[in-house]
């Protein structure tokens, strides 16, 4: 009789780790009891952690990133009669959720509140049912190298660092499933450095006051551009880590590495707190304390955000278009000016409408899959058209600011010629007019500022704009 195939959970049938999920699947539920589950960790360790988060949030089983190579070898395999096992020191609720989600297993072994079954106790426990070496068993970690001792034949999933040389010397690696993705793809994607782009906002402050020829001050603003893109990795990188059951509704999130797995949610825990230090660290060391200060209030916005503010209807609009304008605010505190009213009231309003465009394009998506409600969001498929409203109403606001500032008697001191900003209110209505009506078509599938910088007609505005602006000076 065929021995039994024994499949662990976390990094091997699936590529996450339900223990950290259900961490912050209860932060983000919780964020007021952030201290709950240490509480639970120090009355009755990882199992009375385990059990306290299992009882406290729910998991989308259906939606977690299962390895398909392991699990249509383990199709193969349970149709040639082999008996399926699932062993795994998750708890056991999500454990038999799973289990009962893909139909393929038998038997599942899981943690409970009083045993935490991983590494040597999941041995015991195995080869208490099946005895020493009678029975096969699927493993990626160094806890599992202690079954693979006990087990006849070894399978390898995606092995950690240190662990394939451990397996091997046990001399029973039957197979080893290899399917991860480039690393360097995946760190890119995962930090979002394409976000970077927003980052340039910093530099607008050095842009109004003529100040690029200034080299001391182009490297202080350069040295923030670094220090608030890191500290935004830092904050993506948490709310990944927040939203991971949101992003896998999501057709296009859904592929992001956390919520896709192909980025171990270890990592991205470890490198939230680094990246922010190292962020801080520049900010104290190189720039002036304002600039701290400013970066440690985009910080507690977009944590906010993240936590609470994405899922409260127009005030998610108002924050983004406030965190844009953040930028500019920074840039200005990193060279010590004095930000104008026209500019600050410019931004607000240009970016409200980006906002309202990100939000239009997540509606527009939602109407079309037949929703009537976004995931993670307070909107309804009925407020399409008060979105496309607002939008382009402050879109249009932005431009009356603009041919404002025009008229004011202070920028007759930045520029010789400020009629000449006059050609730039026109091509700005272009261009939101002609975003707005590619949001309506559904054709915006990206965040508004990265769409602007691959598509070559809104550069060809920026680069315009910013002939009308040489040519007034």
């Amino acid at each position: 009789m065929s021995k039994p195939i024994v499949v662990d959970l976390d990094g091997t049938l699936i590529r996450s780790d339900i223990l950290v999920e259900s961490g912050f699947a209860f932060l983000r539920s919780f964020p007021q009891k952030f201290f709950q589950p240490l509480q639970w960790l120090a009355s009755g360790g990882k199992p009375a952690l385990k059990a306290g988060l299992a009882e406290h949030v729910s998991i989308d089983v259906t939606t977690l990133p299962y390895n398909l190579q392991v699990i249509n070898w383990l199709t193969e395999m349970r149709a040639a009669g082999r008996e399926l096992v699932l062993a795994t020191a998750s708890h056991e609720s999500f454990a038999k959720r799973i289990a009962e989600h893909l139909g393929l297993f038998v038997r599942v072994f899981a943690s409970d509140e009083r045993v935490n079954l991983s590494s040597h106790r999941k041995r015991e426990r195995l080869v208490a049912e099946y005895g020493e070496k009678g029975f096969d068993y699927v493993g990626n970690s160094h806890d599992d190298i202690a079954v693979w001792q006990s087990a006849d034949r070894a399978y390898v999933v995606n092995p950690h660092a240190g662990v394939m040389r451990a397996a091997n010397r046990g001399a029973n690696v039957e197979q080893v499933f290899e399917n991860r993705p480039p690393q360097f793809k995946v760190w890119a994607k995962a930090l979002r450095l394409h976000q970077w782009l927003k980052n340039l906002l910093i530099l607008v402050p050095l842009l109004a006051g003529h100040h690029l020829a200034n080299l001391a001050l182009l490297g202080h603003a350069v040295l923030a551009f670094v220090s608030f893109g890191l500290c935004a990795s830092s904050v993506y990188l948490l709310n990944d880590l927040l939203d991971l059951e949101d992003d896998r509704h999501h057709p296009v999130k859904r592929r992001r590495p956390l919520a896709a797995g192909t980025l171990p949610l270890l990592w991205g825990m470890a490198l939230c707190p680094v990246l922010l230090a190292v962020a801080f660290g520049i900010a104290a060391a190189f720039l002036p304390w304002r600039f701290s200060a400013v970066l440690l209030g985009y910080y507690v916005l977009t944590l906010a955000y993240s936590l609470v503010l994405k899922r409260r209807v127009m005030i998610d609009v108002v924050t983004l278009a406030a965190l844009y304008t953040t930028r500019i605010i920074a840039g200005a505190a990193a060279i010590s000016v004095h930000l104008t009213f026209w500019l600050l009231a410019f931004s607000m309003f240009f970016f409200l409408s980006l906002a309202f465009v990100k939000r239009y394009a997540e509606l527009h998506a939602m109407v079309q899959a037949g929703r009537e409600k976004t995931r993670g969001r307070g909107y309804l498929s009925d407020d399409l058209s008060m979105v496309s409203s607002l939008g382009t109403a402050s879109g249009y606001i932005s431009v009356l600011v603009l041919a404002m500032y025009i008229q004011d008697g202070g920028t007759t001191v930045l520029y010789r010629h400020p009629q000449y900003i006059w050609l730039a209110c026109p091509v700005m209505l272009y261009w939101i007019s002609r975003t707005w009506i590619i949001t309506h078509r559904g054709g915006m599938n990206d965040d508004p500022i990265v769409f602007a910088a691959r598509d070559r007609m809104s550069l060809l505005v920026v680069a315009l704009c910013g002939l009308a602006f040489w040519l007034a000076t």
